[in-house]
């Protein structure tokens, strides 16, 4: 299986300070500030913004292999997440919220594979101690 890295530099004060992320492959790279993170900058990204990116990769690609296993073509996922961070400062809660196109597909069997995916994903696994994941699904076209 594949091994990912990416890195991050910070220069300076907590609050004065700025720093880079970036990913090994060269396809992301961002800066990121106090203010990006704790202040909603738009100037920039954040680790919270990053793991957000990662967890709707993750879920989409883990519903799109049990859709395929179940005799399934999806068409399209499409799927966000939005990850609070609250004081501590911790990760409180993360809100996944997915749309898919998937033909034949009915909304019993898609309610079953969706929580599978919410449940099972390695992004999800990764981020157990998470307090709150909900997910809401819907099934279009």
């Amino acid at each position: 299986m594949a091994v990912s890295r990416a890195e991050a530099t910070w220069t300076g004060t907590l609050k004065e300070g700025s720093g880079t992320m970036k990913v090994a492959s060269g396809y992301f790279e961002g800066p990121f500030t106090f203010a990006t993170r704790f202040e909603a900058d738009p100037k920039g990204t954040n680790p919270e913004e990053l793991i957000g990116a990662a967890h709707a990769g993750c879920f989409s690609m883990f519903l799109s292999a049990l859709l395929t296993n179940n005799g399934f073509t999806p068409a399209r996922i499409h799927t966000t997440a939005t990850v609070h961070l609250t004081a501590g400062p911790t990760i409180s809660k993360i809100e996944l919220n997915c749309e898919a196109e998937v033909p034949g597909l009915d909304a019993d069997k898609f309610a079953e594979l969706t929580a599978q995916a919410k449940a099972n994903c390695p992004v999800s696994k990764a981020l157990a101690a998470v307090p709150e994941i909900t997910l809401e699904a819907r099934l279009v076209g």
